[in-house]
């Protein structure tokens, strides 16, 4: 059996730029709200985000904060206000706990941010459903409440290869947006404007790949932890030079640590894949029991959903369909495993840790046997963890810490 081994995470320094950056934005959002100038667009994480920075929005995403209500525990305690009007506690847990938060009028951005006391107020509130049904109940609850107009595109699922057809339909749908958008900024479509914005995606983009990549060395110099924390900038500001300057200064960080032998697990051992959501509330418990294990995560789907290789300045909207419907969330099971299988070779990984979350079946694939599949096709093993993203009232703590314990010493003796 692998013993646990006590150790310590290993700070990455780009970390201190990172705190001042996310920070910076949140006091943008709180001032635009505030001050009526400029508008603030609500934009769900992969939605248009690059057509309202293009037509002078500041953009704020909802999940990121679902998030932070996740990893700062205040989720447990905001879900239920929800569930108390009527929202079931086997819906998004993102959702629950963000409405939750706002009747209770909470915000873990008051405790890390001085002088924000709420979420910032939207003008509009723009959404994609590739990332499930649930950020359109979401958004329309608070259009709702504030009398905000609500704007949308409406994605295929199942998806297997991406064609022609695909790419128009949710390209019209795109630019259908710019006419109400232009009504609410008072200001006409830029087309160059959106050029400029698409590259700066695209390159925030490739820059994240890279970061995500340096895990394929051994060993790893990061970890699906770090990287929860990190990717940050592409979600909340790709389409910004804020997020191409910092990913040019972590990515020549992890570069020495290669080349200086640092790993993110002290003395390596196995390599593992997590294919599901976070558990935001206990990331740090896993990630300390991976590091103990000398177990790295080295890689995971839920990372790399912010790599969007497809978009292209010279086709603004038809590219940013296509990335849009890309994703691994709105593909067919078929396509998913041979996404799988690559990323399984690339980042050579000794086994899969499935997360099957409770309130977020869209983002969880371990339900319909493909776990099974994969081991019988690749010889590639794997666990399922019961839990949630938010909701730690599906999670046990010594169910899941005897479960990797036994895969671990599974996979080791292999």
């Amino acid at each position: 059996m692998v013993e646990p081994k006590p150790v310590a995470i290993k700070k990455i320094t780009a970390g201190k730029t990172l705190r001042k950056l996310m920070a910076d934005h949140f006091y943008e959002l709180d001032r635009a709200a505030k001050e009526g100038r400029p508008k603030v667009a609500w934009c769900t994480s992969v939605g248009p985000a690059e057509l309202l920075r293009a037509m002078g929005f500041v953009v704020y995403f909802p999940e990121n904060h679902g998030a932070m209500l996740g990893a700062t525990r205040m989720a447990t305690e905001t879900i239920p206000a929800a569930n108390a009007i009527g929202y079931s506690p086997e819906v998004c847990s993102y959702m629950t706990s963000d409405i939750g938060a706002f009747l209770q009028g909470r915000t873990p951005l008051s405790d890390a941010y001085e002088g924000i006391e709420a979420i910032p107020k939207p003008d509009v509130l723009v959404y994609n459903t590739n990332q499930c049904r649930e950020v359109l109940d979401w958004f329309a609850w608070y259009a709702r409440h504030w009398s905000r107009p609500l704007l949308g595109i409406e994605c295929y699922r199942g998806v297997g290869e991406v064609t022609g057809v695909h790419v128009a339909g949710i390209a019209g749908q795109i630019e259908a947006l710019v006419q109400p958008l232009e009504e609410i900024t008072g200001a006409k479509f830029d087309i160059d404007r959106l050029r400029e914005t698409v590259r700066l995606s695209r390159e925030c983009s490739d820059l994240w790949k890279e970061v995500l990549e340096t895990a394929a060395t051994r060993p790893s110099p990061l970890t699906f932890f770090d990287s929860t924390i990190h990717m940050a900038p592409a979600v909340v500001m790709r389409g910004t030079q804020a997020a191409i300057d910092y990913y040019h200064e972590l990515l020549p960080e992890l570069n020495t640590r290669i080349t200086d032998g640092v790993a993110a697990v002290e003395g390596e051992q196995l390599r593992l894949y997590w294919e599901g959501m976070p558990i935001w509330g206990r990331l740090r418990d896993l990630a300390t029991q991976f590091l103990e294990l000398r177990a790295c995560v080295v890689a995971s789907t839920y990372a790399n959903s912010w790599i969007f290789t497809a978009l292209d300045a010279d086709e603004p909207f038809e590219s940013m369909a296509r990335a849009y419907t890309e994703l691994f969330i709105v593909r067919s099971d078929v396509h998913k495993e041979k996404y799988l299988q690559e990323m399984i070779g690339t980042f050579g990984v000794d086994g899969i840790v499935f997360h099957d979350s409770k309130t977020c079946p869209h983002n969880t694939n371990c339900r319909y046997a493909m776990p099974q599949r994969l081991q019988e096709r690749l010889g590639v093993p794997s666990i399922t963890i019961a839990g949630d993203l938010n909701d730690l009232r599906c999670y046990s703590d010594e169910q899941a810490k005897t479960l990797i314990e036994a895969f671990v010493e599974q996979l080791a003796r292999r």
